[in-house]
């Protein structure tokens, strides 16, 4: 059964435009990557958790702030390496300057056996409808499609 993920897609509008909130990965993997690199705030689901609880406690530990307001049913997205991410929309303004993520840590550099710490998100940024297509994973940009489908039926 492969692994499932939840998230939120949190936008905004700024003079009539939207605009996206965008997490790019920490740590070395991803220290030079920019464009296909950034994320929606997402990850794993507990067990037993409730999928959009999960989708919220992800987004604070990544952002350091509580996302609140109507959370919109997006739909779920396999990714390539098969991970399920189920996502939400949510309205919201956040400073992007000013987010702090939780940390991991891992064995750094390689086979070097010291443990170093990185955050989870190393940064966050909003970005045009276009940005974001460029910036946003692969397996999740269908996501903004969907969004901006479903907006037009409202």
């Amino acid at each position: 059964m492969p692994q499932k993920s939840a998230g939120l897609l949190i936008h905004r509008r700024i003079a009539g435009v939207f605009e996206f909130l965008l997490v790019h990965p920490g740590g070395p993997f991803w220290a030079r990557k920019d464009e296909g690199a950034w994320s929606i705030p997402k990850g794993l689901i507990g067990d037993q958790e409730d999928e959009l609880e999960a989708a919220k406690r992800e987004a604070e530990e990544e952002l350091g702030v509580a996302v609140d307001g109507d959370f919109r049913p997006l739909g779920s997205y396999k990714q390539p390496g098969g991970k399920i991410v189920i996502a939400w929309s949510v309205e919201a303004d956040i400073d992007a300057d000013a987010i702090r993520s939780n940390m991991f840590t891992m064995e750094w550099p390689p086979k070097s056996g010291r443990m170093k710490e990185f955050p989870e998100v190393d940064r966050a940024g909003w970005f045009s409808l276009p940005e974001a297509g460029l910036k946003i994973l692969k397996g999740q940009r269908a996501m903004l499609d969907d969004f901006l489908e479903r907006r037009g039926a409202d």
